[in-house]
């Protein structure tokens, strides 16, 4: 499968692996069975797969799981990682009381 953006090409049936209920994002608690059922309902991109699992979007950002998602989503296409967009992340981010910013300023 070199075109990624093909829905038309069969991914063959969804098969269970013993390892499916491995947690990949921790942050999101988002398990490889749910990454690998996400793509064979047609999710084919790291950033579909994002926006339907929220993997990546948690506390770290993608820092942990980014690289094991897209190694997962490769695996079940069948295409090297190289093929796949890179996944976009953000500095991890925590809030900040107001009061911070007040002091600031004075």
């Amino acid at each position: 499968m070199e075109n990624i953006f093909d829905r038309s090409v069969d991914l063959g049936e969804f098969v269970p692996q013993p390892d499916d209920d491995m947690i990949v994002c921790r942050c999101e608690e988002v398990t490889k069975g749910q990454i690998r059922q996400a793509v064979h309902d047609g999710m084919f991109t790291i950033t579909e797969i994002r926006r339907y699992l929220r993997t990546g979007m948690g506390l770290c950002q993608g820092q942990t799981c980014a690289k094991l998602v897209k190694r997962i989503v490769a695996n079940e296409l069948k295409v090297s990682m190289d093929v796949l967009e890179p996944a976009s992340s953000r500095a991890p981010m925590r809030p900040i009381e107001m009061e911070v910013f007040a002091r600031e300023n004075n």
